[in-house]
């Protein structure tokens, strides 16, 4: 929206043109985050307190630490999604389809989670809707953006799969690729969810894969920048780095509220939609398996989780105290704190892997 009053003022206010660069917009959605999250967040907080008044269930089975957090309520990533759609509407080309196929599985599957706390609280249990039903609505949006992504592709690349560390390596997966595209989104949706368990563990790593995606996008999208790097240029999906910079604001924010003690928690609500709009990101930046280097940590919470469940099926038996893997350092005497800082550090090192297949070709 800024973006036409900047073409209609720019020459006439000093200083108004630097909002034509995509960086310079990037680095003011980071800002304009943070500023919003901290506007709505104490307000937000007290609303919640009041309106769910238990606050979020806490698993019975769970780590014996987690029953002191009772009445903390959830929801929070309702402050989230506000404040990188008010940045996004604000700074962003609105003409850009990528932006709204992004904000479409942003608030779609952000919706899907706000259903899923909203029974959970109003019950009183941990378990929300079907699960089945759920992952059916989220295939439903996660095949429509992938639809949508590839059409707006070069015949080239629509429809292929790109290998990091490789330059000319384009895997053709005919119409699989809508498939794995959607898997892709809804697993990193997910794997988010599996990893949100303790306060402060998923934001930063959200953050993190944000940031590293940022910078994908704007070279991506950038075609002097992506020739010189030998990446596959997609016109147009860098002004996708203007979301990616809201959601490190906006969860810069809602980390302040999170820190141990936390005062509200992420809940589906927040992390079902940054987990897929991260791997919408890297669907339409032609990433997606560069996401699994940056998004590490998620993938192994997932793995853990599918681990435990194969292994207690076919055998009877545990692999892990309890999954996903925080709890299971959880069991085993680690405090939170602890597991929270390393967890981090990890996800900057892979962060820092991922980026590398940027250049390492």
């Amino acid at each position: 929206m800024l973006l036409y009053l900047v073409q209609v003022l720019g020459d006439a206010i000093p200083g108004l043109n630097a909002l034509r660069y995509i960086t310079s917009r990037t680095g003011a959605a980071v800002l304009l985050a943070l500023f919003l999250t901290f506007m709505f967040g104490p307000r937000l907080i007290s609303l919640l307190r009041v309106r769910q008044g238990k606050g979020q269930p806490i698993r019975e089975d769970g780590p014996e630490g987690h029953f002191a957090k009772r009445g903390t309520p959830t929801m929070g990533g309702l402050m989230i999604l506000a404040s990188v759609l008010i940045t996004t509407l604000l700074l962003a080309d609105l003409l850009n389809p990528y932006v709204w196929m992004v904000l479409f599985v942003l608030i779609g599957f952000g919706t899907i989670g706000f259903y899923d706390d909203y029974l959970k609280v109003t019950k009183q249990s941990s378990a929300g809707f079907s699960g089945k039903v759920r992952l059916a609505l989220e295939f439903a949006i996660a095949l429509f953006a992938v639809w949508v992504f590839t059409r707006l592709e070069a015949p080239e690349l629509a429809g292929r799969l790109a290998v990091p560390f490789f330059k000319d390596i384009l895997i053709d997966l005919g119409w699989l690729y809508y498939v794995f595209g959607a898997v892709v989104i809804v697993g990193a949706a997910n794997a988010v969810n599996l990893t949100d368990g303790l306060d402060g563990l998923a934001i930063v790593p959200v953050m993190i894969a944000a940031a590293s995606f940022a910078l994908i996008v704007y070279l991506v999208g950038h075609k002097v920048f992506a020739d010189y790097l030998q990446i596959h240029y997609v016109r147009g999906v860098g002004e996708m780095a203007i979301i990616a910079g809201a959601i490190v604001g906006a969860g810069l924010g809602f980390l302040w509220y999170n820190a141990p003690p936390a005062q509200i928690f992420m809940g589906d609500t927040g992390s079902l939609a940054l987990g897929g709009a991260l791997g919408a990101l890297a669907v339409a930046a032609k990433h997606e398996l560069v996401l699994a280097i940056i998004g590490g940590l998620f993938v192994l919470e997932a793995i853990s989780v599918i681990v435990q469940v194969v292994s207690f099926k076919l055998t009877g038996k545990r692999v892990f105290r309890m999954a996903p893997l925080h709890h299971h350092f959880e069991k085993k005497g680690w405090k939170e704190e602890t597991i929270v800082i390393r967890f981090w550090i990890i996800a900057v090192v892979l962060a820092l892997i991922g980026l590398a297949t940027l250049k390492l070709r």
